[in-house]
């Protein structure tokens, strides 16, 4: 018989932690002071999420729908802490501001865990990992690898992403182009102001499939290799911890791979 060990670990994390600050407090205080603590209190979880990351938080133009994994697995958080969704809209170059400025609780959008960022947020335990990949047109200058550090070659990455400072130091002859918000990478492949963007595995997948003219490049050896992981502000290790065990649960239950798999992205599960 399959048990569900969803409820009790879940369960088990707010009192477990709970009971653990409280054992340790000064005398008189009145409660543990975390996001998790106000999160179940308020019935409301706020989630920063990028909405144009294909495959991860991308809102659909016909429907107005953010889909991916992270807006599927968003909506399982929610309802894990029996709270309403309230989706903040941000980006690779503002989701730190957002989360120290209290603008929302946890950032969910396959966040590139980097040391420089570590430094001013806490992430959670990897559900992704992923690296470096080249998209680019069928009948355009880019025929392999080799071909994208060459003198001549428009190379774009979204601005604030951990694939711009790692192209930065790795193009030597190519031009580097940083794209900023609203605008997008793959936009400025269509438009063909670009020759070549450098991205990651989710977005590789998405541009291949909704465009024939578009293929995909893996380097002859893995580049930049990079867990995926969640967002959360500093000084807040309850929260932290109840993120981490949302994590572990979802790898036991199967919603993690139900949900890659779903959106193209079982290749890079996290073990």
């Amino acid at each position: 018989m399959k048990l569900n060990l969803r409820p009790f670990l879940l369960h088990a994390a707010v009192f477990g932690f709970a009971a653990i600050l409280f054992a340790s407090a000064p005398a008189g205080a009145a409660e543990v002071n975390s996001r998790l603590n106000e999160i179940t209190r308020s019935k409301k979880l706020r989630v920063c999420q990028f909405p144009l990351y294909y495959s991860i938080s991308f809102r659909n133009p016909k429907t107005g729908v953010i889909e991916g994994i992270d807006a599927d697995l968003a909506k399982e958080l929610a309802k894990d802490l029996g709270a309403q969704l309230e989706i903040v809209e941000s980006s690779f170059g503002t989701f730190i501001a957002d989360l120290q400025a209290n603008k929302c609780d946890i950032g969910m959008f396959a966040l590139g865990a980097s040391l420089q960022r570590a430094q001013a947020v806490e992430f959670s335990k990897p559900y992704l990992i992923t690296n470096v990949y080249a998209v680019t047109r069928k009948d355009g200058p880019i025929k392999s690898w080799e071909d994208v550090d060459k003198p001549g070659i428009k190379a774009a990455v979204t601005l604030g992403s951990y694939i711009e400072p790692f192209m930065k130091g790795y193009l030597k002859k190519a031009e580097l182009i940083s794209v900023a918000p609203p605008n997008t990478r793959e936009g400025e492949l269509v438009a063909g102001r670009v020759d070549v963007i450098m991205t990651d595995f989710p977005t590789a997948v998405k541009v291949t499939d909704e465009f024939d003219w578009a293929k995909s490049i893996e380097p002859p050896e893995k580049l930049a290799v990079t867990p995926y992981a969640y967002a959360v502000p500093q000084g807040d290790q309850v929260w932290l911890n109840f993120i981490n065990l949302f994590i572990d649960t979802i790898k036991l239950d199967g919603r993690l791979k139900k949900y890659a798999e779903k959106n193209k992205l079982g290749p890079i599960v996290a073990p």
